[in-house]
């Protein structure tokens, strides 16, 4: 099991390094014992934050209401909770 991932039952947990302002939002690979999302859009007033639960219910394939920042809502160190998801995190990868 790889260090920035973890799965509880249905839950999904990921440490994430973010990487707000980029020139499109994408995975970045590892930082780390984090995987790095780039997120095209500015740390500004929770909108960098917003846009990274979209980007990661998009990726696993999940209804937004799914996706919940645990810790470091105001950090680029993120911890992430995903809940039903069948995606698996590895897969993030070699997108």
């Amino acid at each position: 099991m790889a260090a920035w991932h973890s799965r509880n039952g249905e839950v999904i947990t990921l440490m994430l390094h973010v990487q707000p302002g980029a020139k499109r939002s994408e995975i970045a690979g590892l930082h780390g014992d984090a995987l790095k999302i780039r997120l095209a859009v500015p740390p500004l007033e929770g909108r960098a934050n917003d846009a990274l639960l979209r980007f990661i219910a998009e990726c696993f394939h999940v209804p937004l209401r799914n996706v919940e920042i645990r810790q470091g809502g105001q950090s680029r160190h993120k911890r992430v909770e995903i809940r039903g998801s069948v995606v698996a995190p590895e897969s993030l990868l070699s997108c």
